[in-house]
């Protein structure tokens, strides 16, 4: 099975949002910059190397509604291995996918896609971690 590895919301104002966030919940936010699309990371909680240490846990994040775009709601994301099959499998089964897949630096393959009941659901085909690491010898 390909898990839910992400959560990812829209948001109207950062500042706001964070303040939100932070204070109801105690997550902690990041704005990845305008190079990252003003993209706000929030944890939600603790990670390491292999990813949360809670087992179901995950982070997400916040991006900057768009009048471009379409069904901008809150969503999931989903860890997939090949995201051009998996792009295949969702049409194939009647979803939508919205374009191509893009690259995130250091992150990986993503796209998102309209699936059978017009839900906005995103797929990641993440870099290998410590894809950066030297090969041991």
């Amino acid at each position: 099975m390909d898990p839910v590895v992400h959560f990812e919301m829209p948001y109207e104002n950062q500042d706001r949002m964070a303040s939100f966030y932070e204070s109801a919940f105690g997550w902690q936010t990041k704005n990845l910059g305008p190079e990252m699309g003003n993209y706000v990371i929030a944890t939600t909680t603790e990670t390491d190397d292999a990813g949360p240490k809670r087992p179901g846990a995950i982070n997400g994040g916040f991006y900057s509604k768009n009048p471009e775009w379409p069904a901008q709601h809150p969503s999931v994301v989903i860890a997939v291995t090949d995201i051009k099959e998996s792009s295949t499998k969702v049409s194939e089964s009647g979803g939508q996918v919205l374009g191509e897949p893009m690259e995130i630096p250091g992150v990986g393959q993503y796209v998102s896609f309209i699936d059978t009941e017009g839900n906005r659901v995103s797929m990641l085909q993440p870099v290998p971690r410590n894809w950066h690491a030297p090969d041991a010898k």
